[in-house]
């Protein structure tokens, strides 16, 4: 169910002290009856509306680091959230995640990449690769269309007669 933003919850309370009864402010707001009582309960202890203060973990940056983050990531659209996350010192001193940095590019829009991995190549594998590909270098047109380039999947080509061949 949605929560009663501020000036919800002000119009609310107005209606209530004008007269009408919780249940038809309940209906006017699409909201449980509870969440009328308890507002009301609220606002005879505080005077207020305003939600209260909740615990839990502090930031661990500041709106200006989120704006930090932000730009540095546009300006560089190819580094990886943990470069990013170097480049910014947290609210206490401390270098931030890169968990954070990733949340907070989320927040704005931005995905950050992931660094790619690839097949570790030893020199002995580069010499094998360039070896191969050597051995193609002096081949003609007529020999090429002789290769069929494929990504090593296998094809079945059915036939009007039936057969099939794979």
């Amino acid at each position: 169910m949605p929560r009663l933003t501020s000036a919800e919850r002000e119009r609310a309370i107005g209606r209530l002290e004008a007269g009408d009864t919780p249940e038809a402010v309940a209906a006017t707001f699409q909201c449980h009856i509870s969440t009328i009582y308890r507002l009301l309960q609220r606002f005879g202890i505080t005077g207020s509306t305003a939600d209260a203060e909740r615990s839990g973990r502090p930031r661990v940056t500041t709106p200006r680091q989120d704006r930090h983050i932000f730009r540095s990531h546009v300006a560089h659209p190819f580094r990886t959230a943990a470069e990013t996350a170097r480049t910014v010192i947290g609210t206490h001193q401390a270098p931030i995640s890169r968990q954070t940095a990733s949340r907070r590019l989320r927040f704005r829009g931005l995905r950050n990449c992931r660094p790619a991995r690839g097949p570790v190549l030893t020199v002995r594998h580069r010499q094998a690769r360039l070896h191969w590909a050597q051995g193609f270098l002096n081949w003609n047109n007529v020999r090429w269309q002789n290769v069929l380039f494929s990504d090593e999947s296998r094809f079945c080509i059915d036939h009007a007669d039936g057969r099939v061949r794979v």
